[in-house]
């Protein structure tokens, strides 16, 4: 079994709001003194392009806290967008690697069809999964060049979304760049066991996210035709880690013992009360886990 190392927070209840990511750096800057507070070490670095890099990355320094891995999307099922998009990784893993990282995550963006039909692959094509590995594995190539090394993150509402998706498009990208980077919440949303899928790609998995599904609310939301705003924020399908279904200690026993890569808490929308109670309770979870090793840990963060 892969014990849990780098253990760090996505601050999404922080930053996503009804119209997008709020990025100022005054949520940024709240964000990180509260989940320093909570007791994590780690938060996602995520930023406006607009944004002063060096500056950004100053207030993790500033807070005691180490950036973690982010993530990059964009149409990869359009072919015309490929140049465009490798050279937007190219500025992203720049940045990444002036944060020190060298792993990160990369997505398909989310569509209107699946928006409005999550989790049940609407529309499924063979030809756009084979159109966005091509792509992904042409942006994970340059990212590399620069030192980091992408994962491919399944997300319900993107064109990878169930199991079929996510094995054609990492089938087909076999032998580039490009790694797995699993969220085992979107697997589980959309129907796929993550233990099974991760094991099968297990020496393509560069990160992981952590994040658990309410199975009751995931049916309730497919029975009834939820769209993903409906489901997520009002029939609660996420929930915090440990208070779901999500078997965590078979997603790191399907990893090799040596597996050394980044994990990434996410509660989109917290099932507790507050943003405050649902990151304790997920950081106290899975720090009283066997496979998590406080050795493993980022110590004291950035001095």
């Amino acid at each position: 079994m892969a014990t849990m190392h780098r253990l760090s927070i996505n601050p999404l209840p922080w930053i996503l709001g009804d119209l997008g990511y709020n990025l100022s750096f005054e949520v940024v800057e709240t964000a990180l003194m509260d989940l320093k507070a909570a007791g994590y070490t780690a938060m996602t670095v995520e930023w406006t392009a607009d944004m002063d890099v060096p500056t950004y990355g100053a207030l993790f320094a500033r807070h005691g806290m180490f950036p973690a891995p982010g993530y990059f999307s964009g149409a990869f099922h359009d072919a015309s967008e490929h140049a465009a998009l490798v050279e937007g990784i190219k500025r992203h893993a720049e940045a990444h690697a002036s944060f020190g990282l060298d792993q990160a995550f990369i997505a398909a963006d989310l569509t209107p069809e699946r928006i409005a039909a999550p989790a049940v692959g609407a529309g499924e094509s063979t030809q756009a999964s084979a159109v966005i590995a091509e792509g992904m594995a042409l942006a994970a190539e340059a990212a590399a060049a620069v030192g980091v090394r992408y994962g491919l993150h399944p997300h319900v509402g993107s064109l990878v979304e169930v199991e079929s998706e996510v094995r054609e498009v990492l089938d087909r990208s076999a032998g580039s760049a490009l790694g797995f980077g699993p969220d085992t919440g979107h697997l589980v949303w959309a129907g796929v066991d993550p233990v099974s899928v991760i094991g099968d790609y297990a020496d393509r998995v560069v990160a992981l996210h952590i994040k658990d599904v309410d199975l009751q609310a995931r049916s309730a939301a497919i029975k009834a035709g939820d769209d993903y705003l409906a489901a997520t924020l009002r029939r609660h399908v996420w929930i915090e880690p440990g208070r779901g279904q999500t078997d965590f200690a078979g997603v790191l026993a399907a990893l090799p013992q040596e597996w050394d890569g980044w994990t990434v808490v996410e509660v989109d929308v917290p099932n507790l009360p507050d943003r405050m109670a649902s990151s304790r309770f997920a950081l106290e979870y899975l720090t009283e886990q066997p496979f998590y090793s406080r050795a493993d840990d980022l110590g004291e963060g950035v001095k």
